[in-house]
C-alpha cells in the first residue's frame, strides 16, 4: 500500500487522492454534506486519520478547539501543512494509524475519510477498539468508508483486503467494548446515525457510499435481553428481516404498524401537508408512510429508524419507487442532532414506546420544527396503574416506557408545545385489529404458505393478547397533535 500511494501521490492533487476525475466537482457537494453531519466541535480536541492534503481539515479548524491531522504519506502531510500550517490550533502528524499511540480518554472527535476500507479485518478490529480507548465518555467517532464498491473512478483505486458491506462495519462497531482501567466501567460505541452521501448518489449513482456517526457510552451489565444494544435487541429479536415482511404480509405492502394504510391517510390527512414542505418521520420502518406523504402531497420526506433491517428494505424499496425526495437512515433519535427549524412536520407511529426520556425527545422534537411547525405521534399507552402481571411482563418483555395518553399529553405541553391535543383511540385500536384478525383469517393459507404456520400464530396470537390487554384497560392507544408557537 505504501509503494501504490508514493507512485501515486507525487502531485498530492484532489484527483489523486480521492483517485478520480471528478474530484474536484464532487468536493463541492461532497465537502458541505459531509460537514453537515457532524456535531458541534466547539472547543472539541479533533483526531483526523487519513487527512491527505487537508481537504477536510481546514474546515474542522475553523470549528473545533484543536486538530491533529495524520496521514502516513508524506507529500499529503507537507501539502496539508502548506495549506493549513497558518492555524494555531493545528498539529500535523506523518504517522500509519495501525501504529498511532494517541493518550486515553483525550479526544472528543475522531474523523476518519476513507481510511478503514484499507485495513485488513484484525487491523480493523485493534482501530476501533484503540479509537473507542482515545475519546473521552460522551466523545464520537465519524467514519465514511465505500461499501461494496471503488470509490472513484480510477482503475488505480487499490485495496489489499475486500470492499466490506455496511453490515460487516456495523456488527465490528456494535461488538467492540472496552474497559476503563480506573474503576472498571465498560464502554462501546451506540449508533447517532448511518446514512449514504447523497452527493455520490446524485453524481455518480453510487449509493455505497456510507458515513456512521457512534458516541462513546458506558454499557451496562444489564443488557436488553442479552443483546449489548438496543439496536442489536430490535434487528436480532423484534423486527428481523422475517419478522418485519410477515408484518408487513399483514399490514399491506409498505407498512408494519396498527391499521397500515388506512390508518396512515387517516392520520396523515389531519396535517394538511402542502409541495415542498419538510417532514421527518421517527421510526419510519419500511417507508409505507413516507412514500404516501411524497406521492400523495409532494413533500420533502427524512425517514428515521434505528433498525438496521427496516431502513435496508426501505432503501430497496425507494430504488423501486423512484422518489428521490424521500430518504432514509439509521439513527438514533435521542441522539441525532439537527438545525433548529429543520423541518414543518415531524410524524411517528408506534414508535416513542421504545424510549425512555420521552420529555427531552419531545424537546428535541420541538427545536427542530419551525414556527407554526406540526407534530402527530400514534403511540402504544397503558391504563393507570396497577396493571396486571402478565400487562407488567410484557412491557418488559418488549422494553416499552408506556403512559397514560394525559401523561403523554403533559410532556407534549412542558416541552414547549402549544394546541395539544392527546386523544385515546384505544377502541379505534381495538375495531382495527378485529379487522386485521378478519384479513389474517381471509389470507391465512397464502401466508402460512409463503412464511408458515408458526408465523400466522404468532402474529394472530399476538393481536389477540392486544385485544384482551385493551379490554382489560392496561392497554391504551394514544393520537397526539401538536403544533410549535
Amino acid at each position: 500500500m505504501t509503494e501504490f500511494w508514493k507512485e501515486h501521490s507525487r502531485g498530492a492533487t484532489v484527483e489523486e487522492m480521492m483517485l478520480d476525475s471528478q474530484a474536484r466537482e464532487l468536493t463541492k457537494q461532497e465537502l458541505p454534506e459531509i460537514l453537515s453531519m457532524l456535531p458541534c466541535l466547539a472547543g472539541s480536541r479533533v483526531l483526523e486519520l487519513g487527512a491527505g492534503i487537508g481537504r477536510f481539515t481546514s474546515h474542522l479548524l475553523t470549528k473545533a478547539g484543536h486538530v491533529t491531522a495524520v496521514d502516513f504519506m508524506e507529500s499529503f502531510v507537507e501539502r496539508n501543512r502548506q495549506d493549513n500550517g497558518h492555524h494555531s490550533n493545528a498539529t500535523f502528524i506523518q504517522a500509519d494509524v495501525t501504529k498511532l499511540e494517541i493518550p486515553e480518554n483525550s479526544i472528543d472527535f475522531v474523523f476518519s475519510n476513507w481510511l478503514l476500507m484499507y485495513l485488513s479485518n484484525e487491523e480493523l478490529n485493534s482501530f476501533i477498539q484503540k479509537a473507542l480507548g482515545w475519546l473521552r465518555p460522551g466523545g464520537f467517532l465519524f467514519f465514511r468508508e465505500s461499501c461494496n464498491h471503488r470509490s472513484g473512478d480510477s482503475k488505480r483505486d487499490f485495496n489489499p483486503t475486500c470492499y466490506r458491506t455496511e453490515a460487516e462495519y456495523s456488527q465490528v462497531v456494535s461488538s467492540i467494548q472496552l474497559e476503563e482501567p480506573e474503576g472498571g466501567q465498560m464502554f462501546g460505541f451506540d449508533i447517532v446515525f448511518k446514512k449514504k452521501v447523497e452527493a455520490y448518489v446524485e453524481m455518480k449513482n453510487n449509493p455505497n457510499q456510507i458515513c456512521w456517526l457512534l458516541e462513546k457510552v458506558p454499557r451496562s451489565s444489564s443488557t436488553q435481553n442479552g443483546f449489548s444494544t438496543f439496536q442489536q435487541f430490535l434487528d436480532n429479536q423484534q423486527y428481523t428481516n422475517r419478522g418485519i415482511l410477515r408484518y408487513e404480509k399483514m399490514f399491506g405492502a409498505g407498512y408494519v404498524s396498527t391499521g397500515g394504510h388506512s390508518t396512515t391517510k387517516e392520520f396523515v390527512d389531519l396535517l394538511n401537508l402542502k409541495p415542498g414542505q419538510k417532514v421527518l418521520d421517527v421510526g419510519c420502518g419500511i417507508g409505507g408512510g413516507d412514500f404516501y406523504m411524497a406521492k400523495t402531497f409532494g413533500v420533502e420526506v427524512l425517514g428515521l429508524d434505528l433498525s438496521d433491517n427496516m431502513v435496508e428494505i426501505a432503501m430497496e424499496r425507494a430504488i423501486k419507487e423512484k422518489l428521490p425526495s424521500v430518504q432514509f437512515e439509521v439513527a438514533d433519535a435521542t441522539r441525532r442532532s439537527f438545525p433548529e427549524g429543520s423541518f414543518d412536520v415531524i410524524y411517528s407511529r408506534d414508535t416513542i414506546l421504545h424510549i425512555d426520556d420521552k420529555l427531552a425527545l419531545f424537546k428535541r422534537f420541538h427545536s427542530w420544527l419551525k414556527p407554526g411547525g406540526k407534530l402527530l405521534i400514534s403511540d402504544y399507552c397503558c391504563g393507570e396503574k396497577p396493571w396486571t402481571p402478565v400487562f407488567e411482563a410484557y412491557v418488559k418483555q418488549r422494553g416499552y416506557v408506556l403512559h397514560t395518553p394525559s401523561q403523554y399529553g403533559k410532556f407534549l405541553e412542558e416541552a414547549g408545545f402549544c394546541n395539544v391535543l392527546p386523544e385515546d383511540r384505544t377502541a379505534q385500536f381495538i375495531k382495527v385489529i378485529k379487522t386485521e384478525l378478519q384479513r389474517a383469517e381471509a389470507i391465512k393459507d397464502e401466508f402460512i404458505q409463503e412464511f408458515s404456520e408458526e408465523d400466522y400464530f404468532a402474529i394472530v396470537n399476538g393481536w389477540r393478547e392486544k385485544l384482551g390487554r385493551s379490554n382489560s384497560g392496561d392497554q391504551r392507544w394514544g393520537l397526539f397533535y401538536a403544533t410549535r408557537d
